[in-house]
């Protein structure tokens, strides 16, 4: 009778052990590198970033597969001014410059938030995969695709838009997971279906910029031409020209302009073929008062940039003066320092 009685405990007390509820947690978690783009100058420009999110069940729990049905969300950004398209960077003086974020790399597909009325389309990702007795896990990966457009008039610059708030980023997802009645069964949506997963971000920042540039237009700078003077000089023979600059919007410049082939000292002077001179003199001012010289930030005409061609006059004299006749000429190099 006692080894009866012995037997029959025993096995109440592996059922016992067998029939408890499974208790398991699964947890997503993810992150984003940064996307960084090359210098711009107003082209189309490319680059990626990689997403990386990781399913992790623990606790006691038979052997099978956990399933997970994820919607992965990007919103417009901290510095996006609330627009999803298309998106945007700024720089320190809040200048915008056009980005987008895609989930493709044909990049026709952007990457948007579950839910939003404009850009409904988020990243989908499930994972399957297998739980041992002590937890499991799996890694899946995706490529954000970004391009900043062409686009003109852009202003030099470093462009950011951090993806750091709480609203910015956000991962969801319904999760089953393998019970002693059978094997899980994946949700029907990353908001239906299994159980309610905890909610998380994945903080990132895009970068791009802007460099400083400066291109003179036309090349070479048209020539100042004074004309034919009959006999002496006796008067002021006055003339201008033009240098045509465009830089990129804020791109701070210096122009300045050497002494010519010919100078005697600061004294700009033109020469003939006989080797006579007729002095002359290049201005910053139509007053004739500013002398245009080469020394950076003393006698050179200084701006900033706008994006747009910009006409910068240069005003030209010849004093008087009794030169030889003949027919006298000089070059001047124009050096554009930004």
């Amino acid at each position: 009778m006692n080894r009866l009685h012995l037997a029959a405990l025993c096995l109440a007390l592996m059922l016992s052990l067998f029939a408890r509820p499974v208790s398991a947690t699964t947890t997503c978690t993810g992150t984003m590198t940064n996307l960084t783009f090359a210098p711009t100058s107003g082209g189309v420009t490319d680059s990626t970033a990689t997403l990386s999110v990781t399913c992790n069940t623990f606790g006691l729990i038979v052997l099978g597969n956990a399933k997970v049905n994820m919607c992965v969300s990007i919103r417009s950004g901290t510095d996006g001014g609330g627009t999803l398209n298309p998106r945007r960077l700024i720089n320190t003086f809040n200048d915008p410059m056009s980005m987008q974020l895609y989930t493709d790399a044909a990049r026709t597909a952007i990457w948007g938030s579950r839910g939003n009325a404009t850009v409904p389309n988020p990243v989908l990702l499930q994972f399957d995969y297998p739980v041992p007795v002590l937890g499991g896990n799996q890694t899946r990966t995706a490529t954000l695709y970004g391009r900043i457009p062409a686009q003109t008039g852009l202003n030099a610059g470093t462009y950011t838009n951090r993806f750091t708030a709480a609203a910015d980023t956000l991962i969801e997802f319904r999760y089953d997971e393998p019970t002693i009645l059978g094997g899980a069964t994946m949700p029907t949506s990353c908001t239906a279906g299994g159980d309610l997963g905890t909610s998380s971000q994945f903080p990132f920042t895009v970068n791009g910029s802007v460099p400083d540039s400066c291109t003179l237009t036309p090349k070479p700078v048209p020539n100042m031409a004074f004309g034919n003077v009959p006999g002496p000089i006796t008067s002021n023979v006055d003339q201008t020209t033009s240098i045509g600059l465009v830089c990129s919007g804020r791109t701070a410049w210096q122009i300045g302009l050497n002494n010519g082939l010919y100078a005697s000292g600061a004294t700009r002077r033109m020469r003939n073929g006989a080797g006579q001179f007729v002095v002359y003199e290049l201005y910053r001012n139509s007053p004739r008062t500013l002398r245009w010289g080469n020394t950076l930030g003393s006698d050179t005409l200084t701006g900033t940039g706008t994006g747009t061609s910009q006409s910068l006059p240069v005003y030209g004299r010849v004093g008087a003066q009794a030169p030889s006749i003949g027919s006298y000429s000089d070059t001047i190099t124009v050096t554009v320092t930004y």
